[in-house]
This record gives structure tokens, sequence and C-alpha cells, in this order.
């Protein structure tokens, strides 16, 4: 149902408006504010009241007597028998009734109106509109008037002897083909659904995208722009020819023949035709404005002496030998039939007429260019598509009944022609259709005037334009105009057009060759292989008349497609490109297949946690710092990463919340111009979100392969005591799905593009991860912020003796990897030696004092309620054992390789060390405890954990 068709007031019609962007400047210029704004409407959780304008509808209810005040869809006035379905029937609501023109209630479901607004909306009969055409007056005789244009009368028979019979036969055929199979691809998008105003715009743009339907409409536009000025001129030079006297300057041309005797040539004057034509061209603009009914109504008045010229024409073809109206016109001869079967291609000069020393040489190719704009027009009924009653039915049968009968008239008119007068009547005479028409010229003088103008006019009209836009299209007419040679205009149009009926047949193609669910046009004859080959003559087209000429239209539609794309903002139209983008990302599934990636192919998907813990504004869907780590894990932009939220609460509560979550931060993604894609997940609590995402999310090979979040920092600041429990319980599921982890601490402090760091990039290689870190390291490099930087490695030895020997054999391994980095190796004290040294008096020891100081406290906590309670250690729900040893011998370790960090590390631009996984059945507190410990006073740390698998190769 058309947007049309629903009247409501917009007091009443209130519909429940969701959050929008605003950026603001905060502590971070890249936080994107979003304010929210007052729905409207009110907590009351009852189902909508449906109003109606006007007065209650008078149905069957009325005849029995039963007539409700207000009908209610939902209502408990009248029982419905598909109340299941939560609808009222559509056949009592929106088949009969709708028949019968009342005004009727808009079904509606149970699950709206939770938000206790009333919602009247009215659907009634359609407001009246403008008179709508049929597919004679609408399609057929506009397409008829710009096809029938000034081409065939004064210059078809002048392209018959240049050309011959033979090749201009062969003319008439290639161009007529071009544009018979763009009017079969023009069919088939025209019935595929309804079609508004807009013509090759709207349909281009419907299959290849707003960008491509932009420029080649644009294009299409100057092209009937300059076909205007090409109509005016051949009506006045027809003028001019027709009565000398209306000159007011005079221009002799002498025709260069090789006799004895040159027979001098008059033709118009240039400034002659400026001046008419500008004087015509205002004229008609101020026809358009009438509006489409009033160039309805004059149409026909245009149409019927072209007909009637046509005839004429042809009966003084066929009364010619008796009337010898000329010399040089035979009639019907088979002789000059025979004569002028093969070309005579010379050398002419401004205004056609053969000369030696001519400036313009003409060929095949020039003829198909300056022939072309007899055969355009077949967008006419399309471009006036928001005027047409029925535009499926109209735009097929009237658009191929206009091609077909002006191509059937062109080869007969080649033929008659070609056996009617000698070749250099042909080519001298620019009026022979009117020389040899019956029973006096004039006629033919009329009927051109009248046809040019015509086609002029529908090349000014395209439907309910502003008048500012007539008034742009009459200033582009008439600057053509002024140029005042018909020749040079012709050639432009046609490439125009060409472009145009090339955009035409390539988004049939595409469109028939991608097959999507919602491709059934009810126009059945058409095929991909067709509109591949139209639009194939299209560009052959093209580049024959004019290498030049083609590159400057090609650039001139790439440059509106750039403009657009840069300033556009058009919605999804549901083009054709998203459906082919759509079966290439399923093909490109399909053939990565369920295996493991190569190394050599293998590329981080990172999933971003985006609010898992810390302070962020509610309006604010994700920390900015996070998308610009983001971008660090891509070479050249190149991956993809998901975004990923997750919502407390019920799924069915809180099911538009997570739509409108969704849609913020995925508006914030674009903004932080990050490739990637937004989730919002609704779980009871953030533990049972991600573990079902990490099951879920993704498909095939294009799962996320790294799980990326925030260090918890604040958790013992804010006294967050559920935090240490769903810190662990992340990191283990995803060492259960056999995800990479990645945790940013000091995120705050991360660089964005345009902070430009200095120093090292320091790898702490502990544990065997694949080589995740190595490549880590690289991909930094590869940023702007970080090029500056060199990478250490710093591998951990558990002896001096094997410290050589390891530092060896991670140099050689880093030379085969292509990877450049200084190998520093640490010998680690055994834990006998750590015991009688006691830890290094350093800054670490503080934080080590503090933290056995809070891990005795809580183990003794813990101890006192398990004997209570007469029940085994619990923590966070679940039974644990505790090794005091191990406990301090932990603590004893996180202490050394902190300490190990700050003394080689404190300048480094960011420092990478590897993750130690949660011991099993070890006190969540306890970890986080040995993990504060380890990031204790470093300011830019990533901790990484590899996954099963190597993500480098050493191997080409």
């Amino acid at each position: 149902m058309d947007n049309e068709d629903i009247e409501g007031g917009e007091e009443e019609f209130r519909a429940q408006l969701g959050r929008k962007y605003r950026p603001v400047v905060a502590h971070d210029r890249a936080v994107l504010q979003m304010s929210s704004m007052d729905p409207g409407s009110t907590s009351d959780s009852s189902p909508k009241n449906v109003k109606i304008d006007g007065k209650e509808n008078m149905g069957s209810d009325a005849r029995e007597g039963s007539a409700p005040d207000n009908l209610r869809v939902n209502g408990s006035e009248r029982d419905s028998k598909l109340e299941l379905f939560g609808f009222d029937s559509l056949v009592n609501i929106l088949g009969l009734r709708s028949m019968t023109g009342e005004q009727i209630v808009a079904p509606s479901s149970p699950r709206e109106g939770r938000d206790g607004e009333d919602a009247p909306i009215t659907y009634g009969p359609p407001k009246p509109s403008d008179v709508k055409l049929g597919t004679l007056m609408g399609v057929f005789i506009p397409c008829l008037q710009n096809i029938l244009g000034i081409i065939y009368y004064i210059r078809f028979t002048w392209i018959v002897g240049m050309g011959g019979i033979g090749d201009s036969l062969l003319v008439v055929a290639f161009c007529g083909s071009c544009t018979f199979l763009t009017s079969l691809s023009l069919s088939a998008i025209a019935t595929n659904g309804a079609m508004k105003g807009g013509g090759p715009y709207y349909l281009i743009g419907r299959a290849l995208g707003p960008e491509v339907g932009v420029s080649i409409g644009l294009c299409f536009f100057l092209g009937n722009a300059v076909a205007g000025a090409m109509y005016v001129l051949g009506a006045v030079e027809t003028f001019l020819k027709a009565v000398p006297a209306a000159g007011m300057f005079r221009e002799t041309i002498t025709k260069v023949n090789g006799t004895a005797t040159p027979e001098p040539i008059q033709s118009p004057s240039l400034h002659d035709l400026q001046i008419y034509g500008i004087i015509v061209t205002i004229i008609l603009c101020f026809i358009v404005f009438g509006g489409v009914k009033i160039i309805n109504r004059v149409a026909p008045t245009f149409l019927i002496p072209v007909l009637l010229s046509i005839f004429c024409i042809f009966v003084g073809i066929l009364l010619a030998s008796k009337d010898d109206p000329a010399p040089g016109i035979t009639g019907l001869k088979l002789k000059t039939f025979k004569d002028n079967w093969f070309s005579d291609y010379q050398k002419t000069n401004n205004a056609g007429i053969p000369d030696p020393n001519g400036a313009v040489d003409w060929s095949f190719n020039a003829l198909v260019g300056l022939f072309f704009p007899a055969v355009t027009g077949i967008m006419a009924g399309s471009n006036r598509s928001a005027s047409l009653k029925d535009t499926q039915r109209s735009i097929p049968i009237g658009t191929l009944a206009a091609t077909l009968t002006t191509t059937a008239l062109y080869v007969i008119s080649v033929l008659f022609f070609g056996a009617a007068a000698t070749r250099e009547e042909l080519l001298t005479d620019r009026l022979l259709t009117a020389t040899i028409a019956w029973p006096f010229p004039a006629v033919i003088h009329i009927g051109i005037i009248l046809s040019t103008l015509g086609a002029a006019l529908q090349s000014l009209t395209e439907g309910r334009e502003p008048h500012i836009a007539t008034f742009f299209t009459a200033f582009i007419c008439i600057g053509c105009v002024i140029i005042g040679n018909l020749d040079l205009i012709t050639p432009t149009i046609t490439m125009f057009f060409l472009l145009c009926y090339s955009g035409v047949n390539l988004s049939c193609f595409l469109l028939d060759l991608l097959d999507a669910p919602s491709w059934r046009p009810r126009w059945k004859f058409h095929h991909w292989s067709l509109s591949l080959l139209g639009s194939v003559f299209c560009i052959v087209i093209m580049f024959l008349i004019s290498w030049s000429f083609t590159v400057v239209s090609l650039a001139l539609a790439s440059l509106i497609y750039y403009y657009v794309c840069l300033k556009g903002k058009a919605g999804d139209w549901g083009d054709g490109l998203k459906s082919a983008y759509f079966q290439l990302a399923l093909r490109s599934l399909r053939s990565l297949g369920a295996n493991q990636v190569h190394p050599k192919n293998w590329y981080p998907i990172p999933l971003i946690f985006c609010r898992p813990w810390g302070k962020l504004p509610e309006n604010v869907p994700c920390h900015p710092k996070l998308a610009d780590f983001a971008n660090c894990m891509k070479k050249k932009g190149r991956g993809m990463s998901i975004f990923v939220s997750i919502l407390d609460g019920d799924y069915h509560e809180c099911a538009e919340d997570a739509k409108t979550a969704c849609k913020q931060l995925a508006t914030y993604i674009d903004y932080k111009r990050c490739e990637g894609v937004a989730e919002i997940v609704v779980a009871p609590n953030m533990s049972e979100g991600f573990r079902g995402i990490v099951q879920t999310m993704g498909l095939g090979n294009l799962k996320p392969n790294i799980v990326v979040m925030r260090y918890p920092e604040i958790w013992r600041r804010e006294n967050l005591t559920e935090i240490p429990a769903t810190f662990v319980g992340i990191i283990n599921d995803c060492i259960v799905a056999n995800k990479a982890v990645v945790i940013v601490k000091g995120l705050d402090e991360w660089p964005n593009e345009y902070q430009r760091q200095y120093g090292t990039i320091d790898l702490y290689w502990i544990v065997r991860d694949g080589g995740l870190m190595l490549l880590l390291s690289q991909l930094l490099l590869t940023k702007e912020s970080f090029e500056s930087c060199k990478i250490q490695v710093f591998c951990i030895a558990e002896e001096d003796s094997d410290a050589e020997v390891l530092k060896a054999d991670v140099k050689k391994f880093l030379y085969d990897l292509r990877m450049q980095a200084e190998v520093i190796v640490i010998s680690m004290k055994s834990w006998d030696e750590q015991t009688e040294n006691g830890p290094q008096q350093d800054e670490s020891l503080d934080a080590f004092i503090a933290a056995q100081h809070r891990i005795k406290n809580y183990l003794a906590e813990m101890k006192a309620e398990a004997q209570k309670s007469g029940t085994p250690l619990m923590a966070d729900g679940k039974p644990v054992v505790v090794n005091e040893q191990q406990v301090e011998k932990f603590l004893y370790t996180t202490l050394k390789l902190n300490s190990t960090i700050l003394r080689h590390s404190r300048m480094a631009a960011v420092v990478l060390v590897s993750l130690p996984p949660p011991p099993i059945n070890h006190p969540a507190y306890c970890y986080m405890e040995y993990m504060d410990l380890l990031v204790e006073n470093v300011p830019r740390l990533l901790i990484v954990r590899g996954y099963r698998r190597d993500v480098v190769t050493l191997f080409t």
C-alpha cells in the first residue's frame, strides 16, 4: 500500500523515536555523544487505540443494528476468528471495504501499543491527483515524437547518399537493434513492480545503486537538453529554407563538384539560426510551464501533421516518375537502386556539401553517430512514468510499438530514397523530402517544424519538475542553440543516450543474472544474454563514433558518481548491486569451506567487546579507543571487525532497545571509519551472553578468531566484586572455544591515528602462541602512529645456560618470518632462588605486599565461611581448591615479570606480554590479583593469548 493512501494527522500520530546521535567534545574527541529524545508516549502498556478520522464506517455491523462507536481492532467490542494471529481479518479490512471506497481502520498487532500512544490512522480513497495517461498518449505518442525528429527529414536522405543503400540499411539495423534490445530491458525493469517518477534515474538507481543512477541519469538529462537544441535548430533551419525572406543575414556556400560551372547553394546564416532558435526555445519553455496536461493537449497537434507529411513523402516518391518534380529525382528505378547500393564516402564542408578540400571526412562510424539520435526517444514514456495510469502495461507496449514502427519506417525509407533519386541529388538537397513530397513542399516544411517542435517539447518535459529545473534545462538548450551546428551537436547527444541505454541494459542484465526472489517482471520476453548484448552494442557504438567523446562522457559520469559517493546520503533501495554482493559473499563463504585457513591467508577477525566494564556514558555505545585499536589490527584496513555489546535483561522486553542500540553502535562504527558490523545480544547476564556469542557468532571461516576487550582496571577501585568471576569466565570460554584473546590495559592512553609514537614495541614472549604476538607487532608497524617504532623481543629463559641457544633460535625464526626485531634473552631465577633471596626492592614490592595481604584476608574469609556452613571451600558459587604455596608462587612469578617489564620497557610505546591462563579450580579473585600485579605501573600493555594454530608461516 502506497504512502499516499494513508492519511493521518501529524498531531495525533506519534511514532516512538529512538536515540539519535550528535557528536560532542568530551575527554576524547572521538567520543560520539548521543542524546535521548522524549519518546512522546506514556508508560501505559495497554494496546493502542486506533481512532478513525471522520464518520464511523457503516458496514455489515451497522445494518444489523450493532454499529460500534469506535472500531477497535483488538478490542472486546468485536470478536475475530483470527484473533490467535494478532490481526483482524485482512480480507474484511483491506479487501472488501477498500473496494467500496470506505475509510478503514489499519490492522494492528497486539505487540504494538506498549508505549500507550494513540495512533489514529485513516485508510481511505486516494487523494485526487492529476490526470493519468494511457499507453497511447502517455508512451507511444511521446516516443514517436522523440524518435521521428529532424534527422529523418533533413539528414536521412543525405545519409543514404553518402553510405549507399547497403551501409544505410546496416546503420539502421545496427542502431535499431541497440534500441530494441534496450526497450526489452526497459520493459522488464519497468514491469518489476510499481514505478515512480524519475525515468532512467529511477530504473538504473534501483538496479545499480543510487550513485550509478544519479551519474547516468544526469548524463541522460544533459542528452535530453542538448537534443532539445537539435530539434529547435532543425525547425529553425527548415523554416529559414522554406521562407528565405525571414532571414536577417545571408550566407552563400559555393558547391565544388569538379564541373565547369559550380552551382551556388545558399544555407541559413549562423546568426539567424541563433536568434530564431533562442526565441523558439523561450516559447517552448513557457508552454512547458503549463504542465503535462497542457502538453498532452498540444501533442496531437504536433503529431498529426508529422504523420501526414510522412504519408505525402511516400506518395510523392510513388508519383515521382510521372510528375518529374526536380532534376535528379528519377522515381522508383532499378537502375537508380543499383547505382546507390554501394557507399561513396567523401569529404564535405561544414554544411555537408561534397568538397574535395572539405574539413569533414565521413565514414561508416561517423554515419552511425549522425543517425543514432533518430532512434533515440524510447525513454520518453518512462520519463513520464509518474503521469501514467499503469506503468507496467503502458511502458512495454508503448515503447516497443514505437521502436518497431519507426525502425520499419526507416528501413522502407532507405529502400525508397535510394531508388528514387540520384546520389548527387541525395547529397546536395538537404530538404529532398520536401522536394519530392506530394502535392507541394510546404506540407513537409510544416511537418518538419511541428515534428521538431513536438520533440523539443518532449525533451524539455519529464514530469512534474519545478520551474527552476525547467529554466536550467532551457538554459542548457539555449547554450547549445548558440553553437548553431546540427552536425556537431548530434554526436554529443548520441554519447549521452548510449551511456544511458548501456546503464539500462546492464541493470536488466544484473537483475536477470542474479535472479533474486524479488525479480518477477511481468514482461517475460527478456534474457540476461540479450541485455548483455544490448549493453555491448551501446559501448561499441560509442567507440565507433568517437573514442574521445566516449572518454569524455565516461569521465563526466565518473566524476558525478564520485561526487555522489562523497556527498550523497541515499537510503537502501534494494538495488541489484547489493544482491550481487550478497551472492558473491555466499559463494566466497562456501568456497572457504569449514577447514582451517592456511596461515598465509589468515586475517584477524576481532570480536570487540564494547562495554564489558568500565564507566562509560549510557549514550556512548563503545569506548572510542577500542575502535582505534581495532583499526590497528588490520593491514591497510583489510579485514572485518565485529563489535558486540551485551544488554542485560529479558529478550522479549528488550528487543526494541537492542535494535536501537545496534543502530547506534553501527552509526558509531561508521563515524570511526572502522570496517565492521555491530551486534547487540540480550542475555540474563554478561557471562551467559558472552558464552552464546563465542559459540554462535560468525559463519564458517568468517567467525571471529580474536576476542578483544578492555582490562578491568576499576574493579577494586569501584569495589565491583562480580568482575573477577566474569573476567575469568570469559577467558575460559575463549580457551574452550579456541579463540585468541587480546586484553588492552591503558586503553584511555591508546593513541589515535594522528598521535605519532616513538620508542619500541616490546614483546615478552613467554609461551608459544602460534606467532600471534609477533603478527600483532607487525600490524602495529603498518599504522602511521607506530611506524617510527622498533620491535624488541624479550624471551624468558629458565636457566642462564639456555640464553644463548634460545637467542640464536629466535633470531633464526624471526629471519625466516621476514620480521626485523632485536632479540633480548632474560633468565629468570628458579623458585628456590627467589625464596632465598626474596623479591627485589623495587616499586612493584608495595603492590606485591598489598596483594599478599588481600589474598590472605580473602582466603581467611572463605575458610571461615566454609567452616560455618560445613561445606567445602566455595568461591563464586563453585567449589575451589586452594594451595597457598601455589598462590604464593604465582604472586612471585607475576612480581618478577612486572619488575622485568618496568626495568626494560618503561619507555616503550606499547608492551605485549603473554596471558597466563586461569588455573583450574582456582578462585577468580586470586587470579585477578595476579593480573593486577602483572600490569602494575605499566601504562600501555597488550596481554595476548594465542590459540591452537599458527597464524604465521616460514614458507613462501
